[in-house]
């Protein structure tokens, strides 16, 4: 199998298990942990041109996960992250890294974190060595081991 063709078997897999924990995942933590790692996924390559971010954006609002949140709520927090990353990027990020870190006190969110992150990276096809970097950096400061979502 081809890796391209495992990793979206992957992520078709964290998506049917987000939508599984569903009803867990409803927190004020990891609504603006998810969006946080939207936004950090989105700068990845410390860019983010319009289009992309429009991408992301209707990513976000068509996410059957992410429904449990007013799709006000979840742009504005998106919207916030991804000023942050685009003023300054690694001072961005230290901050946008601390907000996904809140997620950590539950460990189904931790993970919905990072699998909302690699969902959202591999969405256009090509989840990207900037996309994975950020993700496993977000999955340290979960305290994940990035190997358990093949990082």
């Amino acid at each position: 199998m081809a890796l391209w063709d495992r990793f979206k078997e992957s992520a078709s897999t964290m998506q049917t298990q987000l939508v599984a924990k569903k009803n867990d995942l409803k927190s004020g933590a990891f609504r603006d942990a998810s969006m946080a790692m939207c936004a950090l996924v989105a700068a990845a390559d410390g860019t983010v041109d319009p289009s992309e971010r429009r991408r992301v954006a209707q990513l976000i609002t068509t996410n059957e996960v992410l429904q449990n949140f007013p799709a006000d709520q979840l742009q504005t927090r998106f919207d916030a992250a991804l000023d942050k990353l685009t003023a300054d990027f690694d001072f961005g990020k230290v901050s946008v890294l601390q907000e996904i870190a809140k997620a950590k006190k539950k460990p189904a969110e931790a993970r919905a974190v990072i699998q909302i992150g690699i969902v959202i990276g591999g969405a256009d096809g090509d989840f990207d060595k900037d996309e994975q970097a950020v993700v496993r950096e977000a999955c340290l400061m979960l305290g994940l081991p990035p190997h358990e979502f093949d990082l």
